[in-house]
């Protein structure tokens, strides 16, 4: 195959351009001129009329006019009656797509606007990813090569005249510039499977003919593609070793997000040994695309304060509160807890997404993802949040020399008198040497679920409290799913794929009571030891 014609050097030039804006960029100048951009814009839609769009003349202006809402809030009260043809309602004119997004914890689908504006905006966003990959690689040849997107089906469905809904990876296929196509991955002919496994399969033999230099997805999805195309590769001849190294020649970036990175970190570095790929994070969501890691892994995600949309911040105790104490770039403090809210060039308006940050430094604004509002552990008064879940898991599996390929975690109820309650975490590992099922035999599963209890009792003061003794809760438990079971399990609810992810946190009873129905095939449960503070270093 003819070496593709490398047109780096037109994305250098914009590069150059850009990294001079940012450098230059007062955040909090920027993100009041898209605040009343967006006000002014919206000011004779049907949702700038009741909230007086006209007469606002400064920040606290709009939050005095316009309170805080979420999905069911907006959808109720604007989109309901008059879905799917949005006109002037929320945002001005007509929006085209709805990205069909299901609740993580609950299933329930949403469907939300996608402007015009919000495409283009996009559009910027990725481009911004590979400005900050040539800021950290100048002799990158990102454009000599395919940007390989792991996304969910692109099939729409009309919903109406001109409207359509879907995935995101849909809609933004529908609308990709002419130049991003040209170097995209998968052709038109093979993205529009909708079944995953097929998707899968395709995927990985065509891909073999193409020049790989990006690779985009959901970590999860990812490890399941890499694995297939190993395989593929080796029955193939193209690579024995069944290396990405080997199997990708060109590839220098992998670009992730969905989910947090902590728990796939190790098995990533060593799928990608010898090969010298990037690994940079992302922050989209159906609701926008918020930020981008400029810097090394861990080191936060630069927000994206000029593409048309506008961040505040809620304290995440106070989320309840009908006048909570709202931050924005201007007065947030770095190292809270807050619940993010949105106002975008779609149509919402101090809109919360259901994620929670923190903010690691403030010129420029940069972010970590700490979880969802509603993943928190917290049916003892306990108030373990998603980021310590994470990091709990991480380090008991290095402690183990495991490796994590998916987990979900949920609480378990005392079913008599003088019982406790506890968490159970249901993981899969993956495929490391060993005895057991993924690689890991009794004796390392009680380490891990040691590990696991004893480091969120440092991280957590709550936790401690009710695990000192052995009085408040029982010590974490921890069941396994073989390799391939939370793909087994999403398959069976319809949820293979794509944008889809494993629930890390489940307080909905039912599902993780379905979980827990479709773990016993495989394991029983095993406990961790007593819980007491201090190092959790080996």
């Amino acid at each position: 195959m003819a070496a593709m014609y490398d047109a780096t050097w037109l994305l250098r030039v914009h590069a150059r351009r850009r990294l001079r804006q940012l450098a230059y960029m007062d955040p909090e100048q920027a993100q009041r001129r898209v605040l009343f951009s967006l006000i002014r814009r919206a000011r004779r839609t049907k949702f700038g009329r009741d909230h007086e769009f006209a007469t606002i003349r400064s920040l606290d202006g709009f939050r005095s006019r316009v309170p805080l809402r979420d999905y069911d809030a907006f959808w109720n009260q604007y989109w309901r009656a008059s879905f799917p043809r949005l006109t002037n309602c929320t945002w001005p004119g007509h929006i085209p797509w709805f990205a069909v997004s299901s609740g993580t914890t609950t299933g329930a689908t949403k469907y939300i606007p996608v402007s015009r504006e919000m495409r283009r905006s996009n559009v910027r966003a990725g481009v911004e990813v590979m400005v900050h990959h040539l800021a950290n690689r100048p002799t990158s040849r990102l454009l000599a090569g395919r940007v390989f997107m792991l996304g969910g089906s692109t099939g729409l469905v009309r919903c109406a005249p001109g409207v359509h809904s879907g995935d995101l990876s849909g809609i933004a296929a529908a609308e990709m510039p002419g130049w991003a196509r040209l170097r995209y991955f998968p052709p038109r002919t093979l993205e529009g499977i909708a079944d995953w496994e097929e998707k899968i399969n395709r995927f990985a033999e065509h891909s073999l003919n193409a020049e790989i230099a990006a690779v985009a997805g959901t970590p999860s999805w990812l490890l399941i593609f890499f694995e297939r195309l190993a395989e593929i590769a080796r029955m193939k001849g193209y690579a024995a070793s069944g290396r990405v190294a080997d199997i990708y020649p060109r590839l220098e970036m992998l670009s992730h997000g969905g989910v947090a990175w902590t728990p796939y970190r190790d098995r990533f570095a060593a799928l990608l040994e010898g090969s010298g790929t990037e690994t940079r994070e992302v922050y989209p969501a159906s609701e926008g695309f918020f930020a981008v890691a400029d810097r090394g892994d861990g080191e936060g995600l630069r927000l994206l304060l000029d593409t048309g949309i506008f961040y505040e911040f809620v304290p995440l105790d106070e989320i309840d509160n009908a006048t909570p104490d709202c931050r924005w770039v201007g007065d947030v403090e770095p190292g809270v807890n807050y619940a993010l809210a949105v106002t975008t060039c779609a149509g919402l308006w101090r809109y919360l997404i259901g994620d929670t940050v923190t903010v690691v430094e403030r010129n420029p604004p940069r972010v970590l993802v700490t979880g969802r509002t509603s993943y928190m552990l917290s049916a003892f008064g306990e108030h373990v949040i998603g980021a310590e879940v994470e990091c709990a898991v991480a380090e008991a599996a290095a402690a183990i020399g495991a490796t994590v390929t998916d987990f979900a975690a949920g609480s378990l109820f005392p079913e008599r008198a003088g019982a406790r309650g506890g968490h159970l975490y249901i993981v899969e590992f993956g495929a490391e040497p060993g005895s057991g099922r993924g690689g890991i035999d009794r004796t390392q599963r009680m380490r891990f679920a040691e590990r696991l209890d004893a480091t969120l009792c440092h991280l957590n003061d709550d936790y401690a409290a009710h695990r000192a003794g052995g009085y408040g809760m029982d010590a974490a438990q921890v069941r396994l799913l073989p390799p391939g079971g939370f793909a087994a399990w999403m398959k069976s609810r319809g949820k293979l794929g794509g944008q889809n992810k494993v629930p890390r946190i489940i307080n909905d009873r039912a599902l993780f009571a379905a979980l827990q129905t479709f773990a016993d095939a495989y394991e029983h449960p095993v406990g961790g030891g007593r819980c007491h503070r201090g190092p959790t270093q080996n």
